[in-house]
């Protein structure tokens, strides 16, 4: 006589048990872990933007972020301002500074703006949020700005830092799942210190951007008037996602550019 264990109905209801004590248990740990999720985003974000201005932590050859423990601190001290631009089509129609934006959003902060989000909104027709983080270093003001794009296999972003003329005074890339030793190094200092330097603008005010280029001509990136930087061997797509993100988004901050110099 065969044990009550063995039955097929034993084995589904075990399994259906199964699956909603760890259903419930995954689903308690998500909602306890939610708060410390959001705050190590929310730090996370800080970094990203004081390291685009060079405030950071980095040494001779390594890229590395302020300590968690006094990035609210720093970004306090740094940013002086946080702005929220409205674009329709490539056209702001509207600025808000962190203050108006706050009262109008649950006192969300605008460098907590979901750019995946609003990126999704321009492709639907809406209004597409743009925040834009001004700092004081040193004397300078640099103008931050976030950026989102394609890799080879999946999402990559960054941050890029800009004078008024939009030269690039600093930048940090990252990744959700480039390859290492190829796609991941854009997130290596030697290829985020390229930037520094290069031209988004010409003279006469027309915006070109920065290509990654396999074969550039000037691999010690001496020339920063030629609107590219030398490629990562072996990361030619990669590559491509960089420099699409960087003409695509940051071509909608030039009408804020220019209207700084009237």
């Amino acid at each position: 006589m065969s044990k009550k264990t063995d039955s097929n109905s034993y084995t589904m209801i075990f399994a259906v048990v199964m699956v909603l004590i760890v259903g419930s248990l995954l689903a308690f740990l998500a909602s306890s872990l939610k708060p410390n999720i959001k705050e190590n985003e929310r730090i996370e974000k800080q970094q990203n933007i004081l390291y685009a201005m060079g405030v950071n932590e980095n040494d001779e050859s390594s890229a590395t972020f302020v300590d968690t423990s006094v990035a609210g601190e720093e970004f306090s001290k740094f940013i002086t301002e946080q702005l929220v631009l409205e674009v329709e089509g490539n056209k702001i129609t509207k600025q808000q500074n962190r203050t108006e934006y706050m009262e109008n959003n649950n006192k969300q902060e605008p460098y907590l703006i979901d750019v995946k989000k609003q990126q999704a909104n321009a492709k639907a027709g809406k209004v597409r949020k743009l925040p834009l983080f001004v700092g004081e270093k040193d004397g300078k003001t640099f103008y931050v700005a976030p950026i989102r794009g394609k890799g080879l296999w999946d999402a990559i972003w960054g941050y890029v830092a800009m004078n008024e003329n939009m030269i690039i005074q600093g930048a940090y890339f990252d990744h959700k799942g480039e390859t290492p030793g190829l796609g991941a190094n854009i997130k290596q200092r030697y290829f985020m210190d390229d930037f520094i330097g290069e031209h988004l603008m010409t003279d006469s005010g027309e915006f070109k951007g920065i290509t990654v280029a396999k074969g550039n001509n000037d691999p010690k990136n001496d020339d920063k008037t030629d609107y590219e930087v030398d490629a990562i061997a072996g990361a030619t797509i990669t590559g491509d996602g960089v420099s699409a993100m960087i003409k695509k988004d940051l071509s909608l901050y030039v009408p804020y550019f220019k209207n700084l110099k009237k």
